[in-house]
């Protein structure tokens, strides 16, 4: 089992308040976040775009794992997650993840490739965490 650590520090109101993250690798620290970041296209990060970075990261890992089982080895592969926040009844919901997924394999089959990039979609580690939906497209270069 392996546990990775982040932590978050918040002061003051949900809009006049303000808050930082953190890693323990030290990658993100005291990385300012807020309602503006959040919800107004404001300076700092906010938690769905790291959870989209997670989701592109983790899928990435887990194509390319899948892709050498299967005797391919990507070149390149670059994928970009979008993540929606949606307001749900009195609250908020993050309804949706996108995965758009670009990959440079030389020789690779067409229909092979989709098919490994539709098994890491659903196989991979943080896609099995969201609740919400998750689409894709994917394409060879």
């Amino acid at each position: 089992m392996t546990t990775k650590n982040g932590w978050a520090v918040w002061k003051g109101g949900i809009k006049d308040g303000g808050g930082t993250i953190s890693t323990e690798t030290g990658v993100l620290n005291e990385a300012p976040y807020g309602f503006k970041s959040r919800f107004e296209n404001g300076k700092g990060t906010n938690p769905e775009e790291l959870i989209a970075a997670a989701h592109a990261a983790c899928f990435s890992m887990a194509l390319s794992l899948m892709l050498g089982e299967a005797g391919m080895t990507p070149e390149r592969i670059e994928t970009h997650a979008g993540v929606t926040l949606d307001k749900v009844g009195d609250g908020f919901e993050i309804t949706h993840s996108h995965l758009n997924v670009v990959a440079k394999i030389p020789g690779a089959d067409k229909a092979k490739f989709e098919e490994i990039a539709n098994k890491a979609k659903s196989g991979c580690p943080v896609s099995k965490l969201l609740k919400a939906e998750i689409t894709m497209d994917a394409r060879l270069e």
